[in-house]
């Protein structure tokens, strides 16, 4: 499994990126964070990945090749766990979430890719 995972800081908040990371794969609420629309990034997931067989509400599976991922969200974070997605997939995922500006957080490097907001 790979994680992504996003979320988008208030105005003038700039936080610990690993402490925010682990508090929100514990599901601790982070102050901080600003409110996502998970419902529109779900949406938007659904359209661009409109190919893949849709599991459940949150899981899409690729029927004509390798890969699969699973969205978990709270109001102020979207995880994406990734079981065998190929990186143009993976790209998608951090495109849509841009459109967004809800940069990566990479936990397995660990690294936030602040500079994607930016464009």
């Amino acid at each position: 499994m790979y994680e992504l995972l996003f979320w988008k800081y208030e105005d003038g908040v700039y936080l610990n990126h690993q402490e925010v990371y682990e508090a929100l794969d514990e599901d601790q609420v982070v102050e901080g964070l600003e409110k996502l629309p998970t419902e529109v990034i779900l949406n938007r997931i659904n359209s661009v990945f409109s190919k893949w067989e849709r599991v459940d509400e949150n899981s899409w599976k690729n029927n004509d090749g390798p890969g699969a991922f699973c969205v978990k969200t709270t109001p102020n974070s979207v995880k994406i766990e990734c079981y065998g997605t190929q990186g143009s997939a993976m790209d998608k995922l951090v495109d849509i979430m841009d459109e967004y500006k809800c940069p990566l957080y990479d936990p397995q490097v660990p690294e936030r890719y602040d500079e994607m907001s930016e464009k």
